[in-house]
């Protein structure tokens, strides 16, 4: 089974793959692809639970949705996604709920959206045997502060985000996620760290990829303009359900070999 030293170990030597899942069907699916991480990501707002946002997401999904994510995963590191306000409010809840997706959900790790508030958290956190997957640029649960720009566009956002970055290696996360970052922004800190990083929307030389498993499976209705779509599998769905429907309409569906028939029973009244 991949640890998260594993992980660590493929900085700057093999490309990492990760992916998120929501529930345990996708999760086999992802994990039986051969990728690195599944990330149950706090998307399950906008992608699974039908909010605008990731905002509204509850520890309690979380951990349930990660519990059934590690359920039916047996390679891949299973990260889970702290949602907003989890951390940063006191330090004794922000561990609390951490060790939960662990202790409870039976995650490998969790994931922090991350900034000057986190570097001490993390470090505690890896102190306590939680393992910490950073996330720096684009942290959709600042979406009231920031919107869903790219960050780190000037030479004041980026080095500052070269700072969080390494502040974040030495409290011990064993990754940084990097997102909607400007390519030679994140090729920089890539360079600059001895952890590996794992991009979205950061172009092609950060350590790993990740991707919403929505979007790469053609089940999103808009997808971010540095997603990828490698499938339509809502197609698929879309025709296999009116497939369904007409057959119940016109009875053909169920036919003999979907029913038994107990001879015992035939005459009852």
């Amino acid at each position: 089974m991949t640890t998260v030293r594993d992980i660590r170990a493929k900085a700057g030597t093999e490309a990492i793959t990760m992916l998120t899942a929501y529930d345990a069907p996708t999760a086999a699916v992802v994990d039986g692809a051969g990728t690195d991480l599944v990330l149950v990501g706090d998307s399950m707002g906008n992608a699974a639970l039908g909010y605008d946002s990731t905002l509204p997401v509850t520890v309690e999904e979380v951990e349930s949705r990660t519990a059934a994510v590690a359920r039916a995963t047996s390679d891949a590191v299973v990260v889970a996604d702290m949602p907003f306000l989890s951390v940063g409010v006191s330090e004794a809840q922000s561990i609390e709920h951490c060790g939960r997706m662990l202790k409870e959900a039976n995650a490998d790790a969790v994931k922090l959206e991350s900034g000057p508030h986190t570097v001490e958290l993390t470090e505690k956190l890896v102190q306590l045997g939680i393992p910490v997957m950073a996330h720096l640029g684009l942290t959709p649960q600042q979406v009231k502060s920031t919107g869903y720009q790219r960050q780190g566009t000037t030479k004041e956002d980026a080095q500052e985000i070269l700072d969080l970055a390494r502040a974040h290696e030495e409290a011990g996360a064993f990754s940084l996620v990097l997102e909607h970052v400007p390519a030679n922004l994140a090729a920089q800190v890539t360079a600059a760290l001895d952890i590996p990083t794992i991009g979205i929307g950061a172009g092609p030389d950060c350590d790993g990829q990740v991707l919403v498993v929505n979007d790469v499976l053609g089940l999103s209705d808009r997808a971010p303009p540095f997603a990828e779509q490698f499938g339509d599998v809502k197609s698929v769905m879309e025709e296999a359900v009116g497939d369904y429907v007409e057959a119940v309409e016109s009875g053909t569906f169920p036919a003999d070999e979907h029913s038994h028939v107990e001879d015992d029973l035939d005459e009852l009244y």
